[in-house]
């Protein structure tokens, strides 16, 4: 087996890769970084200093960012389910939604969770302002974005789809996302149903002690 996928279960960009993975049933070895397998975290940390994960090896050769992973595994490892049409345009309606979904969700919610992190209630309260600002914004564009669509660019399945899931999973988790919002409510619901990312929320379920805010008893 020559693909070595190096994360963490619990991460959103490592599970918008495992996502990929799964549509394709693209055979890999998943290596966990953390505390529990340090062998891993050593050789990680070895290849790629900058501490970011998920981490590719293919054979001799490295692969980094979630965006960059996927496309390269549809040019080197393609499969039956094409996350990114051949179609230039239309590859960059796809390349633009998985950087808003990267961008302007899961980074978004990220202020909300840093603060939490750092065990200071101001700094809490001020993560957790600048989160439901962001995500508001988000929310209401992404509801006439959804209107009339299955997935982010239509009908297809495609890399802003394994970028939404995981963002929009944790981004309802820091600010929920309004009933009012119903094409942005039956996205999630469908991504959660998904069998590639319900694979990955089964495989993190052990982690949600780790979130900071508290995983709420849902999803």
């Amino acid at each position: 087996m020559s693909l070595v996928l190096y994360g963490h279960p619990f991460s959103s960009y490592t599970q918008k890769v495992l996502i990929a993975l799964a549509e394709n049933r693209t055979p890999f070895e998943f290596r966990c970084v953390g505390p529990d397998h340090p062998e891993n975290t050593s050789e990680w940390l070895r290849r790629w200093p900058l501490r970011k994960f998920p981490m590719l090896l293919d054979g001799d050769r490295m692969v980094v960012e979630t965006s960059i992973i996927i496309e390269y595994l549809q040019l080197e490892h393609p499969g039956p389910v094409q996350l990114l049409p051949d179609d230039p345009t239309a590859a960059l309606d796809v390349r633009f939604l998985d950087r808003f979904f990267d961008l302007h969700v899961m980074n978004a919610a990220q202020h909300a969770v840093d603060g939490a992190i750092t065990g200071d209630a101001d700094k809490r309260r001020e993560g957790l302002a600048l989160s439901v600002t962001k995500l508001e914004r988000a929310y209401a564009w992404l509801e006439g974005q959804l209107a009339g669509k299955t997935w982010a660019c239509g009908r297809d399945f495609s890399l802003a789809d394994c970028a939404a899931a995981p963002a929009l999973f944790y981004a309802d988790w820091v600010h929920p996302i309004a009933p009012t919002f119903v094409h942005l409510r039956a996205y999630r619901a469908r991504l959660l149903a998904r069998p590639s990312f319900a694979q990955a929320v089964e495989g993190a379920r052990p982690f949600r002690a780790l979130f900071p805010l508290g995983a709420p008893e849902r999803d």
